[in-house]
């Protein structure tokens, strides 16, 4: 009774182990050749068979005109099937680098991949060392291992010695970068004080041509009175607030900035139109009236 209390455990482990490993990922049918472009190379026409969990005692070699292909079944315990992924992984082991190349895999499992040394990063091609190639196979979940085993070493060679593999740029990397001094342009400054004068000038010698064009269309000045006695305060807002107006854009002009010249400009232009309106309003009522 003891006895057979202790062997079925000790079956049961072992069921469950043999049962684990059957079920884990693996591949079968698996190979590997190198050919060349160029006919009559050295190191086209090689092919190798690829075994799970060995790996070739042999490097392979990989010339700038060589295609390298892998072949092989993925399979779930025995049975073909196509996993979550498969990968060809290629590491330098010296420099710690590595990188990975999926498998394109069929509902059979069938799985190819090829590759070449323009493929390869730069740094695998001038470090100009042997790199491990593993095949790693794996799915969803836990309950069935994954396969991750070195398959082959891989030498990536020049053909021609005299043609060295291509330099490596320096990646860009982010961090502290010199202060810069910013130079803003300066305030736009007034026009000489002789310009200013010469077009002051100007201005002020078309105010005799205005005073005889208002004669000369029937300005009626002695009306100027009755106005002021009607609506004193809407004519003297409005003549007083044009007169603001350009009084505000000499200073613009002169001293003031934008900020200082637009809240004035808005006040004043509200106070030009109401007593404007107003002012008009008063002259309409005397021309009805026919005293204008």
């Amino acid at each position: 009774m003891r006895l057979s209390r202790t062997v079925l455990p000790l079956l049961a482990s072992a069921l469950c182990s043999t049962v684990s490993a059957a079920s884990s990922w693996t591949f079968a049918d698996g190979s590997l050749s190198v050919t060349s472009k160029g006919a009559g190379s050295k190191d086209g026409g090689v092919k190798e068979k690829l075994v799970p969990s060995q790996q070739l005692s042999n490097a392979v070699s990989l010339g700038s005109t060589d295609t390298l292909k892998v072949t092989l079944t993925t399979q779930e315990g025995k049975t073909a099937k196509r996993p979550h992924q498969a990968f060809l992984m290629l590491q330098d082991q010296e420099r710690r680098l590595d990188v990975s190349y999926p498998f394109s895999v069929k509902e059979s499992g069938k799985a190819v991949v090829s590759l070449t040394q323009r493929d390869l990063p730069a740094q695998f091609l001038a470090a100009n060392t042997s790199l491990t190639t593993s095949i790693i196979v794996a799915s969803f979940g836990a309950s069935t291992p994954g396969y991750n085993q070195p398959a082959f070493t891989l030498h990536p060679s020049a053909s021609d010695p005299s043609t060295p593999f291509p330099a490596i740029e320096t990646p860009l990397r982010y961090g502290k970068l010199p202060e810069i001094h910013h130079i803003f342009r300066s305030d736009p400054k007034s026009p000489p004080l002789i310009i200013s004068l010469v077009f002051l000038g100007g201005v002020l010698a078309t105010l005799p041509l205005l005073a005889a064009m208002w004669l000369y269309l029937g300005a009626n000045i002695s009306a100027l009175p009755s106005a002021l006695s009607a609506s004193p305060v809407s004519h003297t807002l409005f003549v007083g607030s044009v007169a603001g107006i350009e009084f505000v854009f000499f200073l613009y002009y002169t001293s003031w900035n934008l900020f200082q010249t637009l809240p004035m400009l808005s006040a004043l232009g509200v106070v030009a139109f109401l007593s404007g309106s107003r002012a008009l309003s008063e002259v309409q009522e005397r021309r009805l009236g026919g005293t204008r």
